[in-house]
């Protein structure tokens, strides 16, 4: 038997097919049962939410697909577009799954009054990124951050609204976003050199130690009278 003659039509085809795969990933689907399946279980969100942020730590966002996801999770493809319709959207569930630890700061901060707040935000971030349970989700996070532009934005939204608006809100300061931003820079730059990039010292000082440094930065920035826009 002769193989099959590749003509033009069929080769635009083939260089067209990971396009439309895209295409379909990405299009807003209609939410609902899908067709031909029985409904589904909390159980079975949980394990394809696990599944998601295993397969965006791995492979990261670019190379996850809804279809790995479903495979990973032993499910359809519709059942992952059922309860979390496009890939954008899992991603942003696996970001706050990912990121749940941070997202008791603004409380715990808010706790403790203003002062020593600066050395409680740091020690706070610092705990969680100490901690391997809940840094290497997180690794994976930044990584697709930092190479995608839609990652990026899930999880720059997901951040703004769940944890820096929180904190800025319980500060009877002016200019409270201002200030919370300038924190978060510190604090953002503190993590890509400690535990993204690791650059002696930075990298394997004491834990401690670093609040003890940073925490007075992070002080001024949040409670100064001079600082301003």
């Amino acid at each position: 038997m002769t193989a099959a003659k590749r003509t033009p039509a069929r080769e635009a085809a083939a260089r067209e097919a990971p396009a439309r795969e895209a295409a379909r990933e990405s299009a807003p689907r209609r939410r609902g049962r899908p067709a031909g399946t029985k409904a589904g279980t909390a159980e079975t969100r949980d394990r394809i939410l696990a599944a998601a942020r295993e397969e965006f730590s791995a492979r990261g966002y670019d190379k996850t697909s809804v279809r790995s996801i479903a495979k990973a999770a032993g499910v359809d493809s519709a059942l992952v577009h059922h309860y979390f319709g496009t890939k954008e959207q899992i991603f942003g569930a696996a970001i706050e799954l990912s990121f749940a630890p941070a997202m008791n700061i603004p409380d715990l901060v808010a706790a403790g009054g203003i002062d020593g707040m600066g050395e409680r935000v740091a020690r706070l971030m610092l705990q969680i990124w100490e901690n391997p349970v809940s840094r290497e989700p997180l690794l994976a996070i930044v990584r697709s951050a930092v190479t995608n532009e839609t990652a990026a934005a899930v999880f720059r939204g997901m951040v703004s609204r769940r944890v820096l608006a929180r904190l800025a809100g319980g500060l009877d300061v002016p200019d409270p976003e201002f200030r919370v931003q300038l924190a978060a820079a510190q604090l953002v730059g503190i993590i890509m050199l400690r535990y993204i990039v690791r650059v002696e010292p930075l990298a394997s000082a004491p834990p401690e130690d670093v609040v003890a440094m940073v925490g007075p930065v992070l002080q001024r920035y949040l409670t100064a009278a001079d600082v301003r826009p």
